[in-house]
C-alpha cells in the first residue's frame, strides 16, 4: 500500500473540521455558554493570582508578574490538547461499547481519524485569554521585542503543548486495559493545574516527580525560563523541545500498542 504523506492527512483534517465546526455551530448556544464558563474559569485564576500577590509581594523570588507570565504561558501551552485531543476523554466509552471498533477499518492512521474527528473550538477562547495574560505580563516585566524572542516563544511553546498531550495521549490510552482509567485521566487533568507554579515552591521530592515522573514542568516552567531568565537557563529548559517530542512519539507508540490490540466487546 503507497504511504500517505502530510498532503494527503491535511486535506482529510480540512474535510473532517469543516463538517465537525458545521455541527457544533448548529447548537450556537450551547458553544457560547461553553465559552463564557471557559473563560470565567480563566479569569477566577486570574483573581485567585491577583488575591495572593496583594499580601506577598513574591513567592520564592518569582513576582506577580512572572508568575502570571507562567499562567498565561501554561494556558496556551494547553490549548492544542485541549482543541485537537479533546476525543481522548471519550475513548474509554468508545472502547466499552464497541464504537471504536469502527476506526479500525479505515485506510488511514488510526489515531490521526479518532483524533481528528472532534475539534473542541471553545478552547479558542482559553488561546485568546492566554495570549492575553502573556501579553500584558510581558509589558509589565519589560522584556524585550525582538524576532528572535518570538521565534524562541513559538517554539517552547509547540513543543511545551508536546508534553501534556503525551500525558493525555497515555492516559486515556490506559482504557484499553483498565476498567475505569477515567480516573487515570481525571489524574492527570488534576496534575496539570501545577503546570503554572514554578517548581522552585516546591518540595524536593514534588519538584523531581514534576520533573522525571509526571513532567508537568515541562509544561510552562522550564520552557518559560528561556524567555523570562535567559542568564540563568537550565539545561532541562533547552531540552525541552527534545524532551517534548519524545514524549509525545511514546505516549502516541503507547496509543497504538493499544487500539491495535482491541478486538471489541466480545459480544
Amino acid at each position: 500500500m503507497k504511504r500517505k504523506g502530510f498532503g494527503f492527512y491535511f486535506r482529510i483534517y480540512c474535510k473532517i473540521l469543516a463538517q465537525d465546526l458545521k455541527s457544533k455551530m448548529s447548537y450556537r448556544a450551547d458553544f457560547i455558554i461553553s465559552t463564557i464558563g471557559m473563560i470565567c474559569t480563566n479569569i477566577a485564576g486570574f483573581i485567585s493570582f491577583w488575591i495572593l500577590f496583594r499580601s506577598f509581594p513574591s513567592i520564592n523570588g518569582w513576582s506577580y508578574h512572572e508568575m502570571l507570565f507562567l499562567y498565561g504561558f501554561s494556558l496556551v501551552s494547553l490549548t492544542p490538547v485541549q482543541c485537537f485531543f479533546d476525543n481522548n476523554w471519550s475513548l474509554r466509552i468508545n472502547v466499552y461499547n464497541g464504537d471504536f471498533i469502527k476506526y479500525c477499518f479505515r485506510p488511514i492512521n488510526l489515531f490521526f481519524y479518532y483524533q481528528s474527528e472532534v475539534f473542541d473550538i471553545k478552547g479558542l477562547g482559553q488561546l485568546a485569554f492566554g495570549l492575553g495574560t502573556l501579553i500584558y505580563s510581558w509589558t509589565k516585566i519589560g522584556l524585550a521585542l525582538t524576532p528572535l524572542m518570538v521565534l524562541k516563544m513559538i517554539l517552547f511553546l509547540l513543543t511545551s503543548s508536546l508534553i501534556m498531550i503525551a500525558l493525555q495521549n497515555a492516559a486515556a490510552a490506559t482504557c484499553f486495559w483498565i476498567q475505569n482509567s477515567f480516573y487515570v485521566l481525571d489524574l492527570v487533568l488534576k496534575f496539570k493545574d501545577y503546570a503554572k507554579y514554578p517548581i522552585t515552591i516546591f518540595s524536593p521530592v514534588f519538584r523531581f516527580i514534576f520533573t522525571f515522573i509526571m513532567p508537568i514542568a515541562f509544561i510552562a516552567y522550564y520552557p518559560s525560563l528561556v524567555i523570562l531568565r535567559p542568564d540563568e537557563v537550565p539545561v532541562l529548559s533547552w531540552l525541552s523541545p527534545l524532551i517534548g517530542c519524545v514524549f509525545f512519539w511514546l505516549s502516541y507508540k503507547f496509543w497504538m500498542f493499544g487500539a491495535t490490540k482491541y478486538s471489541g466487546t466480545g459480544s
